[in-house]
């Protein structure tokens, strides 16, 4: 446990990045050759992030449930014990909820059992593999025996993705607490506004920005992708059907594209693979045999040492995802699709200039911007007694 000092020192320092964040447009260029993007400061956003302060605090749960956290941090280190991939799981399901809608745990809802007019968040394509629900679950009804109906399965979910952070390598940030639950799940727009992996740079700026999230927060986000694996369902079509070919991406190197093949067999793309146009959409869901398939493929990539052989670290929070990036070994189009722009291809060199100090930086700054995205505080939402319904 962080002594009382020492946190409010790293409190401090996650606030001041935010209004002024230190990395990439500070060290990686020259004054003769200036990035093409803004100023990292911005009054009008700098106004707009804190204005969560309002309603979120820092240990909101002190008086009502003065263990909470600490009940979450043990809870998650013992999980992590026994599953160190948990990490990449949480850190996906905490994207996932925070990009539709903000940050209020309505990607944890289950489907209404005979109602086949209402489909859950989790029954939207992208959202198909997530992993780590049990897990909060485990959490929720541990709280529940200590508070019950008083810790969000929101605020869970958000303390729990920044544990699973931080013992999987990664930078402590400042957790704000005091969100509520959504009381429905957004089906549709999970289909249409979640980044997929065959985007192209345009549409994941967009997507991106229209959550107030700049290049810089996009490309450090990303940066997630340094722990667990892509799973080879992702990778597939680029591999055998690239934008629909029916031949692999041109831009993959001929001997990175052998081994990615080689990685992913490819009769697992005639058992486990679900495309777009295979899974109809709410009135017709995936069936369950074929979502518990896919969630329960082990065949998949690290963007580690297999892909990055002269890698001599352990991988974790570091730079190898963006040094592959530079070599051409991005494994999902969507992220080579960052060295196609100017801004952040010079993000990516930036990332991978240095010791990972500033990645990491920006990732903390990342994350809590991404923390507080559109959430429900106060009388708005409710508090589940269970995550799922």
């Amino acid at each position: 446990m962080l002594n009382g000092w020492v946190l409010a020192v790293v409190f401090i320092t996650v606030l001041v990045s935010l209004c002024n964040p230190r990395g990439v447009s500070d060290i990686a260029f020259s004054s003769s050759n200036p990035p093409s993007f803004s100023s990292p400061f911005d009054f009008s956003e700098t106004h707009h992030l804190f204005s969560f302060l309002s309603t979120l605090q820092y240990d909101f749960y002190r008086q009502s449930c003065p263990h909470a956290e600490k009940i979450v941090s043990s809870s998650m280190a013992l999980i992590h014990s026994r599953r160190q991939d948990v990490s990449a799981s949480l850190l996906r399901l905490f994207f996932h909820d925070c990009f539709i809608q903000g940050c209020d745990a309505s990607i944890l809802l289950d489907p209404t059992t005979g109602d086949d007019t209402y489909s859950s968040e989790k029954q939207a394509i992208p959202n198909l593999t997530l992993k780590g629900f049990v897990e909060i679950d485990q959490i929720k009804e541990e709280l529940e025996r200590v508070c019950p109906r008083v810790v969000s399965c929101a605020d869970i979910l958000s303390l729990a993705t920044r544990d699973a952070v931080v013992l999987a390598g990664g930078p402590f940030y400042p957790v704000f607490t005091g969100r509520r639950d959504s009381t429905r799940a957004y089906f549709e727009e999970a289909m249409a506004e979640l980044p997929r992996p065959d985007d192209n740079i345009n549409r994941t700026l967009y997507l991106f920005a229209a959550r107030g999230l700049d290049e810089r927060d996009m490309v450090s986000l990303l940066g997630a992708h340094n722990i667990g694996k892509i799973g080879c369902q992702f990778i597939l079509n680029r591999l055998y059907n690239f934008s629909g070919t029916s031949l692999p991406d041109p831009s993959i190197d001929p001997e990175f594209l052998n081994l990615m093949r080689f990685k992913c067999q490819e009769k697992e793309h005639n058992n486990t693979h679900v495309s777009h146009d295979q899974v109809s959409p709410a009135s017709s869901p995936t069936p369950e045999a074929s979502v518990e398939t896919l969630r329960r493929s082990t065949l998949g990539m690290s963007y580690f040492q297999e892909l990055s052989p002269s890698l001599s670290l352990e991988g974790g929070f570091d730079t190898h995802y963006y040094k592959s990036l530079l070599s051409g070994r991005g494994l999902l189009y969507a992220d080579q699709q960052l060295m196609a722009d100017e801004n952040t291809g010079r993000l990516v060199k930036g990332y991978a200039s240095d010791d990972g100090s500033t990645f990491r930086m920006d990732f903390a700054r990342a994350m809590v911007k991404l923390s507080v995205l559109d959430v429900l505080t106060g009388s708005q939402g409710q508090i589940r007694e269970r995550c799922g319904f």
